[in-house]
């Protein structure tokens, strides 16, 4: 009676051995992140970068810009798996209030207040900050500001940000490009009101 007692509890085991994997296949699927989609880098990618190229993009050496609607856009930088990608660079660019960029092609009419660009390295965690202003459409693209992560001098994502609910988005050649509505979320955030500007939370993340 023991021994056929003791057969049980050893079958019983068995298969709580062999249905946890298909128990835990779900959560496991439900844990791997979408990667941020890719875009086009643009044509005003700098050619050549202002001296300033730091998180604050309103600021331009000892020049103030005090133009446009001032917006923090943060996030953390992570694998699909969600582990933060150490060593990373985030870059942001982005048209002034007036929708010039600093390029030669765009006729270099960019306010010299506006940095227009900025490069960070994340910290430990993954995470990256930026300040800059609340992006503003221009010709006939909608509000964007344009992200490229690099590890080393090895460019691993180039996409573009969006506002939620900025009524351009649906003309807006590049944003309907998008093959999804999961992937015109991963690039669309709300730009949400704070007492020093506007927030935007931008998560990245990265195939490798």
């Amino acid at each position: 009676m023991n021994l056929l007692l003791s057969r049980r509890r050893l079958l019983g085991g068995v298969a709580s051995v062999v249905a946890a994997p298909a128990l835990l296949t779900p959560a496991l699927a439900q844990a791997r992140r979408l990667p941020t989609p890719a875009q086009t880098e643009g044509p005003f990618y700098p050619l050549d970068l202002l001296d300033d190229t730091d998180f604050d993009l309103l600021r331009n050496g000892t020049a103030t810009y005090a133009q446009g609607t001032p917006a923090w856009v943060e996030g953390v930088v992570t694998d699909t798996a969600g582990v933060p990608v150490r060593g990373a660079q985030v870059e942001i660019w982005q048209c002034d209030h007036q929708g010039h960029y600093h390029h030669p092609g765009d006729g270099g009419r960019a306010d010299q207040a506006f940095q227009g660009f900025g490069r960070v390295a994340v910290d430990a965690q993954g995470a990256y900050r930026f300040r800059t202003m609340r992006p503003v459409a221009y010709s006939s693209r909608t509000p964007h500001i344009h992200v490229k992560v690099k590890l080393g001098e090895r460019a691993v994502l180039t996409t573009q940000l969006y506002v939620q609910g900025d009524p351009g988005n649906e003309r807006d050649f590049l944003w309907r490009r998008l093959r999804s509505d999961a992937e015109r979320a991963a690039l669309t955030v709300p730009f949400v009101p704070g007492a020093d500007g506007q927030h935007a939370r931008f998560p990245i993340v990265l195939a490798l």
